[in-house]
Parts: C-alpha cells; structure tokens; sequence
C-alpha cells in the first residue's frame, strides 16, 4: 500500500488550471489526466464553474500577502472539502487512500486535492514557495520547485524578457 499525499502535482495542477484555463469540463479532466490523477469524475452540470470557483479560491492563497493569511485560507479550503480517508485499489495502482468518496464531484475532490497539495508543498519546501510571476506584466502563477527556493519566472521565456529589459534599461557608457 502506498500513501497518495497529494503533492507536488496537485499544487502544479492548480497553476496549469490558473495559468490556462480549460474553455470545458473535458479541458479540465485532461488536464487532471497530464498531471497524474486517474479518477474518474461523474459528471455534473456545475463542474466547469464549480472548478472555476474552486481556482479562484486557489489564487487568493496565491496572492495572499503573508504566510498567516496564506494558512488561514488553506485551512479554510481544506475543512470545506473535508472527507475521511478510504482504502481503495483502482487503474492498476494498487492499495491507496483517498480522501474522497468515489462519487464526489469534480469541484470537490478538486478542493481537496489542490489545498490538501498546496499545504503541504508550502509546509515542506517553504511559505515563499508559490507567487506570480515577475516578469512584467506577466501574471502566471509560479510554482516553485527548484532546489534552492528561487524560481521567480513562470517560463524561461518570461525570465529572458526580464533579463533583456534589465540590459536595455542599464545606463550606457559615454562615446569616447
């Protein structure tokens, strides 16, 4: 039996989501596909908007302008998708838990996968460790995940952008 923390790829799902969000509800099943879940959700007429609230929320921890507030709103979050562990065995993954019933909405299980994935990435790696990029005007949510807690930019296209603004704006030496 293994132990399916909802880590990394939860908090890295949530960015994907915020960065690009999908135009339907299968957008968004794909998307939970290219970062590892295997569920399936049942459908349900709210799940694009329901998801979409559920992102929101999400990008007011983002935005959140100190590690209190940022905690305050993920134990909000987590307590309203609170549900109790259940042993389950599905797509050839063998023994797990899951924090959900089976029949739970896509919006809910998402709540719970991206907060309960968001805390423990902040807890584990660091409070700092989620913001926007800074790379003007960009605004993509960045993840950071490197192994010394820097990552500033959201692609490395947005980090170029920056290093040239930078070079352009230094102030040029007199003509001799």
């Amino acid at each position: 039996m293994h132990l399916n923390p909802y880590g990394e790829y939860a908090v890295l799902l949530a960015a994907s989501l915020a960065n690009e969000w999908p135009d339907d509800r299968e957008g968004i099943e794909e998307r939970t596909r290219a970062f590892g879940m295997t569920m399936v959700f049942p459908p349900g007429r709210d799940d694009h908007s329901g998801t979409g609230a559920v992102v929101e929320d999400w990008l007011r921890v983002v935005d959140a302008p100190e590690d209190g507030e940022r905690a305050r709103l993920l134990n909000e979050q987590m307590a309203a998708a609170a549900a109790y562990p259940r042993l389950t065995d599905h797509d050839g993954e063998g023994w797990h838990l899951h924090y959900r019933d089976e029949d739970d909405s896509m919006p809910f299980v998402l709540r719970a996968v991206i907060s309960v994935g968001t805390s423990l990435h902040l807890a584990t790696r660091g409070m700092h460790r989620l913001g926007r990029c800074a790379g003007e005007p960009c605004r993509n949510v960045v993840v950071d995940v490197t192994r010394n807690g820097r990552q500033r930019y959201c692609s490395v296209r947005c980090a170029n952008r920056a290093a040239v603004r930078r070079h352009r704006a230094r102030p040029t030496a007199p003509a001799s």
